[in-house]
């Protein structure tokens, strides 16, 4: 199992920290702020988040970052943000996603090494053309070659099905971490007991065989309709 770190704690770290722990990873969020922390852990979103200024190279050499798989960055302040990544890069992390709040800043942080660098405009920008061209899938993120978060059309074999009686974990290696309801409406975190709907967008953490698995079903139920 591939062990991951977040570090910046606000509504885009927590989002991914949560993720990455609803689908049983591994995973430990880092803040400078104790309130951040304390939001993750009162929320429990993860089971570990600690406390820590990941601008300080030697609390970064203490707690083994290098030993992580990949390495999230989601921290809006550019200066920071660039420290960050530079000592993360310089002690060795195999893989450093960072979250960009500008182009300058997207920039900056691909000049001092990070991987991948994810600017939200540029991104829905994206999505929006995806959306286009493939409306049943639009992958949101791809942590790893095979492990990824996107939205997908409900197929008509959930409908009227809560998740625990399609048993959709169990038989297709799926776990619903929000759901989009036609009328707008956001579900997050969705229970057992919470019933799927025609036209219901799943909001699902999976592999990429299962992702297009669904995604040639739901294309071929359209084709049959």
């Amino acid at each position: 199992m591939k062990q991951y770190l977040v570090i910046g704690l606000g509504s885009f770290g927590s989002s991914v920290l949560k993720t990455l722990y609803e689908a049983g990873e591994e995973v430990l969020g880092i803040d400078s702020k104790e309130t951040e922390v304390q939001e993750i852990v009162n929320s429990n979103y993860a089971e570990n988040a600690v406390i820590l200024d990941a601008t300080d190279e030697i609390q970064l050499k203490k707690i083994g970052v290098k030993n992580f798989d990949i390495v999230f960055v989601c921290v809006g302040a550019i200066e920071p943000s660039i420290m960050i990544t530079l000592n993360l890069k310089e002690l060795g992390v195999k893989k450093l996603i960072a979250k960009a709040s500008s182009k300058k800043h997207r920039k900056l942080l691909e000049k001092v090494g990070a991987d991948q660098v994810i600017y939200p405009e540029e991104y829905m920008g994206k999505r929006t053309a995806l959306i286009a061209m493939e409306p049943n899938m639009i992958e949101h993120l791809r942590f790893s070659q095979d492990f990824l978060l996107a939205e997908i059309k409900a197929p008509s074999v959930f409908w009227e099905k809560t998740i625990l009686e399609a048993n959709i974990r169990k038989n297709y290696n799926v776990n619903i971490v929000g759901i989009k309801k036609i009328t707008g409406k956001l579900i997050p975190n969705p229970t057992a007991n919470t019933k799927l709907e025609k036209d219901d967008i799943l909001i699902v953490v999976t592999d990429s065989k299962t992702a297009n698995k669904l995604n040639g079903l739901i294309k071929k139920e359209f084709k049959e309709d």
